[in-house]
C-alpha cells in the first residue's frame, strides 16, 4: 500500500516508534509501573509549558480543558471578554454561553490576530471582566495571536488571561510563566505527535485563587480532584493509560531534541512551505501565520473542496477551509510528527493537482 500523507492540523502522524510502544499489552493504572509512566510525562509537560505550576491530564479532547478553564475559575454572572477570530475563539465564547458566564465578544476578521491595545482597551471598559479568552494559534485560520503582549496587557488587571495553546503548542513560541498566561489548556493530537484523547491544563496562582470563588458546577473536569491525585502521580478517575504510554515516549523524544530545537524546526518547515506554495502561485490566506500550519487561498475559479478531494485521491489529506471559508482556503499543517520529506512528497502531489484541477 503506498503512503498516506495526514497534513492536518490534527490530528498528526504518529511515529512508528510511539506507535509500537502503545501497542504492547495494557497495564493496570493503580499500579506503580502506571505512575512511573505518568510522573515522568508530567515533568516534561512542565517544560513544553514552560512553566513552574502543576499540569493536569485530562482524558478528554481538547475541548475539555477548554471547559475545565471556564467552570474551574469563573462564576454564574461573571463578564468575560473573548477574542473571536475564528472557530475555537468562537467555542471558548459558546462553552461561556452555556454556563450562565456573560461574554463580551471582540470579533476580529479572520485571518487577523487581535491589537493588544484594542484588549487593552475592552478592558477599560468593561472593569468587572474576570478573564480574557484568546489563541495561541487561531487553528481554524491558521494565525498566531501575540500572547506575549496580551499577557502584559491582561497582568496589569485582575482579570486572568485563559489560552488554547491546543494546535500552538511546540510549533509556535510559548511561555506560559513569563507571558503571565494564567489558564494554558493543549491536546495530545497535534504537536505533541500521539492519537486525540488527552488534554492538558496548567493553572496560574492567580487563576487558582479564582476556584475558591468559582461556583460553577463540575466534577469530571474539577482540577482539585486531579490535582489532590497528582501528589500521588495519580488521577481521580480511569486513565487513557495507552495514550500516556505514547505521550511519555513522544516527550522522551521532545527532551531529547530539546523543547526549543523541536520549536525552530516548526518555524524552518514553515518557511519552506510557503516559499514551495508561493512558487504555485498560491497566496498566504492569514495576516499573522502560524509556524503549525499554514492557510493558503485558493486560485480564483478553483474550488477549494474539489482541491482537497483531489488531493486525498492521491494519498495526502490535506484541511479545508471552515464555515465562511469552505472551499477558499487549503489548510497545510507541519507540525509534530510531519517530516521534511513528507512536506516536499505531499506538496508535489498539490502542485499536480492544481495543474489538473480546473
Amino acid at each position: 500500500m503506498a503512503k498516506q500523507y495526514l497534513l492536518t492540523p490534527g490530528p498528526t502522524p504518529v511515529p512508528e516508534i510511539i506507535q509500537k510502544k502503545m501497542a504492547k499489552p495494557i497495564i493496570h493504572h493503580r499500579t506503580t509501573q502506571y505512575t512511573e509512566i505518568f510522573a515522568a510525562a508530567n515533568q516534561v509537560l512542565k517544560k513544553v509549558f514552560k512553566t513552574n505550576s502543576d499540569v493536569v491530564t485530562f482524558t478528554s479532547s481538547g475541548t475539555g480543558a477548554m471547559e475545565a478553564g471556564i467552570v474551574n475559575t469563573l462564576s454564574k454572572g461573571d463578564t468575560v471578554i473573548v477574542v473571536r477570530g475564528g472557530k475555537f475563539g468562537e467555542r471558548f465564547a459558546n462553552i461561556c454561553n452555556a454556563y450562565g458566564v456573560k461574554v463580551v465578544a471582540l470579533d476580529i476578521p479572520w485571518g487577523t490576530a487581535p491589537d493588544p491595545a484594542l484588549i487593552q482597551k475592552t478592558l477599560a471598559q468593561n472593569k468587572a471582566a474576570k478573564a480574557v479568552f484568546i489563541s495561541l494559534c487561531e487553528t481554524s485560520t491558521a494565525t498566531v495571536y501575540d500572547v506575549q503582549k496580551i499577557g502584559a496587557v491582561v497582568g496589569a488587571t485582575d482579570a486572568i488571561l485563559v489560552v488554547d495553546t491546543i494546535s500552538g503548542l511546540l510549533a509556535d513560541e510559548f511561555k506560559m510563566d513569563e507571558w503571565k498566561v494564567d489558564v494554558a489548556v493543549g491536546g495530545s493530537q497535534k504537536g505533541l505527535m500521539i492519537p486525540p484523547g488527552l488534554a492538558f491544563i496548567a493553572f496560574s496562582p492567580k487563576a487558582e485563587a479564582l476556584m475558591a470563588k468559582s461556583d460553577l458546577p463540575k466534577f469530571y473536569f474539577d482540577f482539585k480532584r486531579y490535582k489532590k491525585s497528582l501528589a500521588a502521580s495519580d488521577v481521580p478517575f480511569t486513565p487513557a493509560i495507552t495514550l500516556e504510554i505514547g505521550l511519555k515516549q513522544a516527550l522522551a523524544m521532545i527532551e531529547a531534541e530539546g523543547v526549543d530545537t523541536f520549536i525552530k524546526r516548526h518555524r524552518q518547515d514553515a518557511e519552506y512551505v510557503r516559499a514551495r506554495t508561493k512558487a504555485m502561485g498560491l497566496s498566504m490566506y492569514s495576516k499573522a501565520p502560524s509556524y503549525a500550519v499554514t492557510a493558503v487561498n485558493v486560485p480564483e475559479g478553483k474550488d477549494g473542496s474539489a482541491l482537497v478531494k483531489a488531493c486525498k485521491a492521491k494519498g495526502v489529506t490535506f484541511a479545508g477551509g471552515q464555515d465562511t471559508l469552505k472551499g477558499k482556503i487549503i489548510r497545510i499543517a507541519h507540525m509534530g510528527g510531519i517530516n521534511r520529506q513528507d512536506l516536499e512528497d505531499a506538496l508535489n502531489v498539490l502542485e499536480g493537482c492544481l495543474k489538473e484541477l480546473k
